[in-house]
């Protein structure tokens, strides 16, 4: 099982505590694991990524394994240790303003 961790408000939009688990995605890329994100919680279409596009809204960030993966490309493939399920997926707000 991935682990995936949303930022508060989308816990509270998606009716869930914690993280959230979803089986291995095939493929297991970042695109794969969104997709399976959106079809477990729909009420998550289009909160990050766009509905048309699929691509990442501009102020939410992807992190796993210490690492930014905001801007690979979807069919990037998942980190090992996010495939375990040892490491999360982090999905991120991301914070502008001054």
């Amino acid at each position: 099982m991935i682990r995936v961790v949303l930022p508060a408000h989308l816990r509270t939009l998606a009716r869930v505590t914690g993280e959230v688990q979803l089986p291995v995605p095939d493929p297991s890329t970042q695109g794969g694991l969104l997709d399976a994100l959106e079809a477990a919680y729909p009420v998550l279409c289009g909160c990050i990524r766009d509905h048309v596009t699929l691509r990442r809204r501009p102020f939410v960030r992807y992190f796993a394994c210490g690492m930014d993966l905001s801007h690979e490309p979807p069919e990037w493939p998942l980190p090992e240790l996010v495939k375990t399920g040892t490491e999360p997926f982090l999905i991120v707000g991301a914070m502008a303003g001054g």
